[in-house]
């Protein structure tokens, strides 16, 4: 039934179009059809003089992500691997269970990372952050000069050892120097590099507290007291030695001292 009334309706307008045509002499009518009319457009094709900038939604978007991003960026873009991993094996080495407890070892282990990283940081902000908001430098550019700090600092602690092994797993052939590694190869390749380092100080730092181990042991066992733990022995020989010889100030300055900052 709607169909049919709708039918009904076009036809009844078709016919008062027609007659109102007819009336007017079979000139068109300028008040029954109005002209319509495109607005001019000119393609030119010269500069404009503002900057070209992503959209709002965009960049809130960018934000978003970024901040999603931003704690496994800290945890696998900057000190913060070799730091942690240092710390743990040296609460290891110690015999001490959970002291320093775990959320002092991470704290400290955020404010060297961040001492470490201020030259990274300066860079950004000197070259990148500041020249875009005076607006100086185009967003392209920003991003190019924001990363390159924090590449060529990645780029300084990495072995080409590891580069080769990603690069090879990608099997890229176009890379001719370390400058042309793509960070999707650069990333895992300074975390293989960061823990390999981080090892190596886990290693060095066993030596002096499993020496003091062996001879507790081995006087323990001269005097027949097999039933007594040696590790309970050996604790406070060990916070003596280390107290002694200031630990936490050596191993901070050879963690800091470890990191090879570009120029």
């Amino acid at each position: 039934m709607k169909r049919w009334l709708f039918v009904i309706l076009m036809v009844l307008l078709a016919l008062g179009a027609t007659a109102a045509w007819a009336q007017s002499g079979g000139k068109a009518d300028q008040n029954f059809f109005p002209k319509f009319e495109m607005p001019g457009l000119t393609v030119n094709g010269k500069p404009m003089n503002e900057r070209a900038q992503v959209g709002t939604m965009l960049q809130v978007s960018f934000a978003l992500t970024t901040l999603t991003l931003a704690p496994y960026i800290l945890v696998m873009c900057t000190a913060f691997i070799r730091v942690t991993i240092t710390m743990s094996f040296l609460r290891q080495a110690l015999g001490t269970q959970q002291v320093p407890p775990t959320q002092v070892l991470m704290g400290l282990g955020l404010f060297i990372t961040m001492y470490v990283m201020a030259p990274v940081g300066q860079k950004m902000n000197k070259f990148a952050i500041q020249p875009y908001l005076a607006g100086t430098i185009e967003q392209g550019q920003f991003i190019t000069e924001f990363t390159t700090p924090l590449r060529n600092f990645m780029l300084a602690q990495t072995r080409d050892k590891d580069l080769q092994l990603f690069v090879n797993l990608g099997k890229l052939k176009d890379i001719r120097n370390r400058n042309d590694v793509p960070f999707y190869v650069l990333c895992p390749s300074y975390v293989l590099s960061e823990i390999k380092t981080s090892f190596q100080i886990g290693f060095l730092l066993y030596i002096p507290f499993l020496v003091i181990d062996m001879i507790v042991s081995s006087v323990l066992m001269a005097m027949g007291m097999f039933m007594l733990s040696p590790m309970t022995i050996s604790l406070p020989f060990k916070l003596l030695m280390f107290v002694m010889i200031d630990g936490w100030h050596l191993i901070i300055t050879g963690l800091v001292k470890s990191f090879n900052i570009p120029p």
